[in-house]
Formats: structure tokens, sequence, C-alpha cells
């Protein structure tokens, strides 16, 4: 049986979460479900400039907290992005198989800012909850988004935003915006990329495609969570927050079909 080794590079800088875990089991999960022999390994990128090599199949390349903006003249980022650039030229001289990455949200972020895509900045407001997300005419024909409804629903926490696409740059890379945040005809701004396909072998989100609602909303329910989230969002807004988590046609949906859909692509 092949043998495919997965790096999830973690950006969490020491930080409480749960992304790292439902990464790793959505890629235990694929490899049952698949039958293959799949394993990961996970890289501390930001608190222990930890890096990986080029001996792993594929990557994915976690959300964190914190400014995107204002690690650019840092080690550890100089080192993530020196292996993100190794991966590309492995790529452009491997006539087989080439090496796929995932980025979510704090990656995504950082690639767009990295490689001039598009205006990397600080929200007027946090967003915090599940939203829509629209797909662009290139999104209804990407693989990933293979059995999602148009619009379909993400897990969205962020302080910060990508907007105002470089087409000049997107088109030098051949990269393609797949999704774009919800609709507010009532609201004159700009709105935000969510998905990109970078490259033909890069590809990210701004969301966090690997949110599992049951474990969120158990989380958010926790007394101090839950405390700190209705003081800085309200009642309401928790309350909404929780009863689309538990809708099995939104987040859970979400968390079944896109990285299982980039696992897919990229072994198979």
């Amino acid at each position: 049986m092949e043998k495919v080794k997965i790096a999830i590079l973690d950006l969490n800088n020491n930080f409480p979460n749960r992304g790292i875990s439902c990464i790793k089991d959505i890629v235990t999960q694929f490899g049952k479900d698949a039958k293959i022999d799949i394993s990961y390994e996970v890289f501390d990128i930001r608190g222990k400039e930890q890096v990986a090599g080029l001996d792993f199949d594929h990557y994915i390349s976690s959300g964190g907290p914190g400014s995107p903006l204002d690690s650019a003249d840092s080690r550890w980022e100089s080192k993530y992005f020196s292996l993100i650039e190794s991966i590309r030229s492995a790529n452009k001289t491997e006539t087989g198989k080439k090496k796929k990455v995932f980025f979510i949200c704090h990656s995504f972020q950082l690639i767009c800012r990295k490689w001039e895509l598009a205006r990397v900045s600080l929200r007027n407001a946090a967003s915090f909850g599940v939203y829509p997300t629209h797909k662009t005419p290139s999104g209804k024909e990407e693989i990933i988004f293979e059995g999602l409804e148009d619009p379909f629903y993400i897990a969205d926490f962020r302080k910060y935003q990508v907007t105002v696409p470089n087409i000049q740059k997107m088109e030098a890379y051949g990269s393609k915006i797949l999704s774009r945040e919800k609709i507010r005809p009532h609201v004159p701004m700009e709105r935000a990329l969510m998905a990109v396909r970078f490259t033909p072998d890069f590809i990210g989100t701004q969301f966090h495609p690997e949110a599992d609602a049951q474990g969120m909303a158990d989380y958010f329910r926790e007394e101090k969570k839950k405390k700190e989230i209705i003081e800085e969002h309200g009642q309401e807004k928790f309350d909404q927050m929780v009863v689309d988590l538990l809708d099995p046609l939104k987040i859970s949906h979400t968390h079944k079909t896109i990285l299982p859909n980039f696992l897919r692509k990229a072994i198979f």
C-alpha cells in the first residue's frame, strides 16, 4: 500500500485552538475511508520555528491568532516562506505527482500579502460566526467545492480581511478567486475574498473548512467562553451562532467536504 505523508503547518503560536486537532481528525478519517496508509506530522511554525522539509507529499497550513501584517520581518515567517517557495520550485521540476498545499485563514492572508495578490487590512469589526459565502464562476468549477451548494456556509472568525484583488499579480501567478463573503447590499464596502486557487497546486480559504460544528458548539457553550462571546458580540449573536453550528446542512457539511476533497484530488 502506498504511504502518504501530510505536513500540518501550525501557525497558532501556542494559542489554544481546536483547528489542529480538527485537521488531524480529517486526515485520519480520510485515510480510513479511502483505505490508504496516511500519516501526518505537526510543525510548530511560529512558536518553535519548526519547518517541514520537502519529504512530505502534501501540506496543510493552519489559521492562527494575531496580525498577518506584523510578521513581515520575523524569522519564523522567513523560514515559512522559504518552505513555500521550495515547494513551488520542486513542483516546477517534478514530472509526476505534484505537492499540494492548502492555506487556512491566517496562512491565506499571509500568502495574499506576500505575493501582493490583494489588500490585507484590519476589519472595522471582527467577523465571528456562521455565514454564507458565494461561489464565483471559477468557484463553480472548483473541485474542492464539489458537493456544496451556492452559497454554502462557513465558520468565519477573523479580525483581518483580504479585499481588492491585484488582477495583474493574480494573472501572473495564475490565481483564481473562488468565493467571496456574503452579499450585503446595505454595506458600501468591498466584499472579501474567501477562497482562492493561488496556483494549480496551492489553494486556500480565508474561513475555517476544518471547523467541527458539534465540537465548536460544545466549546462555545462552556461557561467561561460563552460569557466572553456574549460580552463581545451579544446574546442574540451567540444564540444564532449555536443554532447555525448545529444545522447539519451548514458547517457540518462544509467540514465533511472541502478538506476531504482537497486530499482526494492531491492523492489520487
